[in-house]
């Protein structure tokens, strides 16, 4: 089990697993008042979170599909990585990709949050590379 400490300067509950499957937790919102997205706006909601995470590993901000799906609220720049050296208060970036005005109060789960272990590349410069069935081939090229 990956230790991630936490500093929760918010008045919502620490965030916690809702099931035994669950990947992610969820992230609430940290507001004095309410964020009103109107269509195609985007805002950076705070969430009054702080986190120290271990080497090795990153958080990943994700959308909320219930969210995505019911009122068009996703996470602009899906998945958001926080790197295990960042220290500041966690904020996500949401836009409203749908015709109406959303409104975020204190306390809305806005995001989830998965914590993952990453390793480290080093490049290796060559002059060509392997063959693959696939080849160049990308963006569809597989059929809709």
């Amino acid at each position: 089990m990956i230790k991630v400490k936490l500093i929760n300067n918010s008045n919502n509950p620490v965030p916690e697993y809702a099931t035994e499957g669950s990947a992610g937790v969820d992230l609430r919102a940290s507001l004095d008042g309410k964020v009103i997205l109107k269509p195609l706006e985007r805002a950076m909601v705070p969430t009054g979170i702080f986190i120290e995470l271990p080497l090795g590993t990153e958080a990943q901000i994700r959308p909320r599909s219930g969210l995505a799906a019911k009122s068009g609220i996703t996470v602009l720049n899906s998945p958001g990585t926080i790197d295990s050296d960042y220290r500041g208060e966690i904020k996500v970036i949401l836009v409203n990709l749908s015709n109406k005005e959303f409104e975020i109060c204190n306390g809305d789960r806005i995001c989830q949050m998965v914590i993952q272990r990453y390793e480290k590349f080093e490049w290796e410069r060559v002059e060509e590379l392997n063959d693959s069935v696939r080849g160049d081939g990308g963006f569809g090229h597989t059929g809709v």
